[in-house]
């Protein structure tokens, strides 16, 4: 099992879980964070540092965010790592817990 960032990171990408992982399994890309399914071990540390609830375990994805498992692997692919904290994009909080931001991602 892995770890998803879903939708509620977009246009937010505040990275609070990037400094509790231990293994480094974050992506960043223009305005949203992926986990790497292939690095992440399944610690939970993320999930509980996330001010967006948007980190969710793969068996506990709500329905509509499934999409986000597959988009994550892609996406984790292709975008470097972040293994330090930054600040959050500087509108985050006025996107934070607004739905329909998946057309707004950033590739």
């Amino acid at each position: 099992m892995t770890y998803v960032v879903s939708e509620n990171c977009i246009k937010c990408k505040y990275t609070d879980c990037v400094d509790v992982c231990p293994v480094d399994c974050f992506r960043e890309g223009p305005n949203f964070l992926v986990i790497d399914p292939d690095e992440c071990i399944d610690c939970t540390l993320c999930v509980a540092e996330c001010p967006a609830e948007a980190i969710f375990a793969e068996d506990d994805l709500p329905a509509d965010q499934q999409h986000f498992l597959d988009l994550n692997a892609e996406l984790a692919k292709q975008w470097p790592a972040i293994v330090e904290r930054k600040d959050p994009l500087p509108d985050a909080d006025e996107w934070r817990d607004k739905p329909g931001k998946v057309d707004m991602l950033e590739r």
